[in-house]
């Protein structure tokens, strides 16, 4: 029966976390009415005890699809964090961008407001002057000289006139296009409105699957697992130094961190035992591009807030010549990165559930390196 039970452990691999216990009840008693002679039951089969309930141990063949299992959640809730600091950016620029805007559209408001003042008093200037046009009082003149100064001002009042024209004209079509550029960008708000709450439902729901799974484990369990979480990290480690990198590295003298990059390192170092929070760019928290983010910003060198975008913007580098401060980038989308320290070591905040910590640069698939100030 425990066999069978374990069979079908290992065939579901939705509960290969489950802990099975078998229990095997005793057998059961049957009374038979009392004789006079004895007035006590007789049982009619001899009790047989029954066994202690054990609890069978997940094999570790099971524990790693788990950890491969976990793997899986925690990266796809690593995409959606990405997704939604990407949205969180561009609500965060758009915001500024409106509020800009704003501003534009109200001072073309006042100054159209001014223009439209300016052109009602001309109006009722010319009406006060008896109602005879400008030109007609400036040919009637019998002066030569209230002639000449006639045609001055007559000249100096068309231009101003032509200018006042042209002037509202600007500020309308002004006016116009930064209503409309704001009612754009009004819609493409709601759109990153929409698309950081779906982000966040995401990450919501990867992680409470990836804490269920956990959940199902025994203390034992947990404790295996994790030792084969390190067991898979130093396997890696170990197989990325084997290619020689780092002494590629050590030949290219490029192990030495520029003043940025040094600053950059002790940011990031100061956070060390700070829980990974999605989303969070600190001070008590962080996120894998929030850390980075951050710590480059403190050397007085901001970068994009997400991993991707620090992969497609910032300025690539050989593996082999990666210096501290540079950002190892992780999988093939991306998704995950961490900060160069030196002798093949990253400092990084690595998912839910854990804390910005120092650990191996070739512990997962490396995309490749960026150098935020090359």
């Amino acid at each position: 029966m425990g066999r069978g039970k374990r069979g079908l452990l290992a065939a579901a691999v939705t509960v290969v976390c489950a802990v099975t216990v078998l229990a095997v009840p005793g057998t059961a008693f049957a009374s038979v009415p009392a004789g006079p002679a004895d007035p006590s039951p007789t049982p009619s089969a001899s009790a047989t005890p029954a066994p202690t309930a054990t609890t069978a141990p997940v094999p570790d063949a099971e524990l790693e699809k788990v950890r491969a299992q976990l793997d899986g959640l925690y990266h796809d809730a690593a995409v959606a964090t990405d997704a939604y600091n990407a949205a969180e950016e561009k609500t965060r620029k758009q915001s500024v961008q409106l509020a800009r805007l704003e501003k534009r559209t109200d001072a073309a408001r006042k100054k159209l407001a001014e223009l439209k003042d300016q052109a009602g008093a001309a109006a009722r200037a010319q009406y006060r002057d008896s109602g005879m046009p400008p030109m007609a009082r400036f040919l009637l003149s019998d002066n030569p000289e209230h002639f000449a100064d006639g045609a001055g001002t007559l000249l100096n009042g068309a231009r101003a006139t032509k200018k006042l024209i042209a002037e509202t004209d600007r500020v309308e079509r002004e006016l116009k296009r930064d209503t409309d550029d704001a009612a754009a960008r009004w819609k493409k708000l709601e759109r990153d409105r929409k698309d950081r709450a779906a982000a966040r439902k995401t990450v919501q729901a990867r992680i409470k699957d990836a804490e269920k799974l956990e959940s199902r484990l025994e203390k034992k369990e947990k404790e295996r697992l994790a030792e084969l979480e390190r067991q898979a990290a130093r396997k890696a480690q170990t197989a990325w130094l084997d290619t020689g990198v780092l002494k590629k590295t050590a030949g290219a003298a490029t192990d030495a961190a520029t003043s940025a990059g040094a600053r950059a390192v002790a940011f990031a170092t100061a956070q060390l035992g700070k829980p990974y929070v999605w989303g969070a760019e600190g001070p008590d928290s962080f996120d894998c591009s929030g850390l980075t983010s951050q710590a480059w910003a403190d050397a007085g060198t901001p970068i994009p807030r997400t991993s991707q975008e620090q992969w497609k913007q910032l300025p690539h580098v050989d593996v082999t010549e990666m210096r501290p401060g540079d950002l190892v980038i992780y999988f093939a989308d991306a998704t995950h990165v961490g900060m160069y320290v030196g002798d093949g070591k990253i400092i990084h905040a690595p998912r839910p559930g854990r804390t910005v910590t120092i650990t191996g640069a070739g512990t997962m698939p490396i995309l490749g390196v960026v150098r935020p100030d090359a």
